[in-house]
């Protein structure tokens, strides 16, 4: 197969993906190796340039997104909005599942200083975390973690790309946990 054909089925199969695809995907399909994979979407990438859409690395694959210079009148589009923003208690218990994960209720709660079930349910309902298992605990408490859906709304390519959780930390703020998030 001619380089030029691989680019264009790499480009189609990126394109077609509901979900970002990965290398190591898109490698099987072609039967090639992904370095092979990687130069090819770099050459995609390399096209797209100044253009209206761009290949994003995110969640370990790639996906075609619109280019952020473009923002403003994509916003023309009036594409509703699927959810409404986070709660300040969604966003709080989605942050310390990110950073603790896996993660049962109670280790949730005991950060917060509060139930947790409401935003537990939400994020689970907008896919952001998931059931991953039960602890090797008394009552074999349910464990939380973050999605692929999570790094993809957030524009990661894995968990590693958080922010040093130092940078969330307020000098002389009381800690409810002594030392956690």
């Amino acid at each position: 197969m001619k380089v030029e054909e691989a680019e264009k089925i790499v480009e189609a199969l990126i394109f077609a993906s509901s979900r970002p695809i990965g290398p190591k995907a898109i490698a099987e399909i072609l039967e090639v190796e992904s370095e092979f994979v990687a130069r090819l979407v770099e050459r995609i990438r390399e096209r797209y340039q100044e253009r209206g859409i761009c290949v994003r690395s995110v969640a370990g694959g790639y996906q075609f997104v619109t280019s952020a210079s473009c923002a403003p009148w994509v916003e023309k589009l009036g594409r509703p909005m699927v959810h409404s923003p986070l709660s300040l208690a969604g966003v709080e218990t989605l942050a310390i599942i990110a950073y603790r994960q896996p993660i049962t209720k109670a280790e949730i709660e005991h950060i917060r200083g509060v139930r947790v079930d409401s935003a537990v349910n939400t994020l689970i309902e907008r896919g952001l975390i998931e059931e991953v298992g039960r602890k090797e605990a008394p009552g074999r408490p349910i464990l939380y973690a973050t999605t692929e859906q999570f790094l993809v709304h957030f524009g990661l390519n894995g968990l590693h790309e958080l922010p040093p959780e130092e940078d969330f930390r307020q000098d002389g703020a009381a800690d409810r946990s002594d030392g956690d998030l």
